[in-house]
């Protein structure tokens, strides 16, 4: 898909993940809410190509850290690593069905999860674990059918210039 606007969509698409991201949640519902930057930069990154993509992800990563108040590159590191697994089913990701595109973000989000943990483990010394954090991959797939279609509306919009 050519378009000479991926990148304010991109913009729309980060501002919104930020958005969503910062809502206020009770505890439970927050510890299991998906990774929202994941799920849009994996549509974005679907769809669209970019030369200068890992430095992309680590500017969207680092504004997580900082929306989120965590250790600074945890969030970027994830998400790196999760892009470097999603470019390798992209081609497959683009033209799956909806229950295949699922376990992808699926395991996008596990390794998501993995680096999340290891990252705090790794730099705290006391690890306090809730095991609600491991339903957050599973929340993810779940509402990846959701956000494609809302996000493929709002793609047409940006690509055919519709308002």
């Amino acid at each position: 898909m050519r378009t000479q606007k991926p990148y304010i969509f991109l913009i729309k698409l980060t501002l919104l993940a930020l958005i969503i991201g910062a809502l206020p949640l009770p505890d439970i519902i927050s510890n299991i809410s998906p990774f929202w930057m994941l799920l849009f930069f994996t549509y974005w990154l679907t769809y669209f190509s970019n030369k200068w993509l890992f430095f992309t992800t680590l500017i969207l990563g680092i504004l997580v850290d900082i929306l989120h108040g965590d250790i600074l590159g945890q969030n970027a590191l994830a998400l790196i690593l999760s892009t470097f697994f999603i470019l390798k089913v992209k081609q497959s990701l683009a033209v799956s069905n909806t229950t295949t595109q699922q376990i992808y973000i699926f395991g996008a989000s596990c390794i998501y999860l993995f680096i999340m943990l290891l990252v705090h483990m790794l730099s705290t010394q006391s690890f306090y674990f809730n095991y609600y954090f491991l339903f957050a991959p599973l929340s993810s797939a779940l509402l990846w059918p959701m956000v494609a279609l809302l996000l493929s509306k709002g793609k047409n919009k940006v690509v055919y210039g519709k308002n």
